[in-house]
């Protein structure tokens, strides 16, 4: 959350312009890939000016460019940069991703991986089917947590005292969307504890069903969720349980084995 201008941390170690600098960067969006002064103005709650101050300052870090043909900034290169490091050290990645591809091209979908990042799921890691065009993931792309069935796999996973500050500001931040996706969560939950998988069907992409099984064993204290989204017009009535859902388990149990082995060498 953005602190606004006048407003005071509650924690005094709290760096308010290093939260604003990065509330910047977090206003580019899919889709919107180029932004004004204006723009990053009303997305943030911070004044022009210092927004003016902060892109000027992102920018001689390599974090923004300015593009003088749009008159808007687009993310630097550096942004890259800095995710880097932590994508090489999720060395789950590089064992999952064969059996991965083998699945998305088994079902015609995507086979990702996801890491929870505040009200959402962001994607490490993810493998498309050799004709999968219609729904196309890409790493580090943002997926909601009450729709999605990786956000809910997370959610039905987690542990109360985990899950609990997290369902609180999804009830905050939007009552519609919890109110609409409040029973979903609950067969979730009632899924995971029976077979260990959650499925939506259509909430997040309508042209997608997807099926999410959460890792049992924490990578670096992060609980990882795998999934599977296929488009509808690729599946058979009760193809998602049926056949998608036992191949992810599969994935799941051999990845975990695997580590398992690793940490022991």
């Amino acid at each position: 959350m953005t602190t606004r201008p006048g407003e005071r941390h509650a924690d005094p170690a709290f760096a308010t312009t290093l939260a604003h600098g990065l509330s910047v960067l977090q206003a580019f969006r899919h889709g919107e890939p180029a932004l004004s002064n204006r723009e990053l103005a009303d997305r943030t709650g911070l004044s022009k000016a210092t927004i003016s101050r902060l892109t000027t300052t992102l920018m001689q870090r390599g974090l923004l460019r300015y593009d003088a043909g749009l008159r808007r900034y687009r993310l630097g290169t550096a942004v890259l940069s800095l995710s880097y490091p932590l994508l090489a050290s999720i060395k789950i990645r590089q064992l999952a991703r064969p059996l991965m591809k083998r699945l998305a091209d088994a079902a015609g979908g995507s086979a990702s991986l996801g890491m929870h990042h505040g009200l959402h799921m962001v994607y490490v890691e993810t493998c498309r089917g050799h004709d999968a065009v219609s729904f196309r993931p890409d790493i580090g792309a943002l997926l909601p947590l009450l729709p999605s069935a990786m956000g809910r796999a997370w959610l039905a996973q987690a542990p109360v005292d985990e899950a609990e500050p997290v369902l609180a500001a999804l009830r905050r931040q939007d009552p519609a969307i919890w109110r609409r996706h409040a029973p979903d969560l609950e067969q979730a939950r009632r899924d995971y504890a029976e077979h260990g998988y959650c499925v939506g069907q259509g909430d997040w992409h309508s042209d997608v069903h997807a099926v999410a099984v959460p890792m049992r064993t924490r990578v670096d204290g992060q609980a990882l969720v795998f999934n599977c989204g296929v488009p509808v017009t690729r599946l058979r009535p009760g193809d998602l349980r049926g056949r998608i859902a036992p191949r992810l388990l599969t994935l799941v149990a051999r990845v975990e084995k695997m580590l398992e082995r690793q940490n022991e060498g």
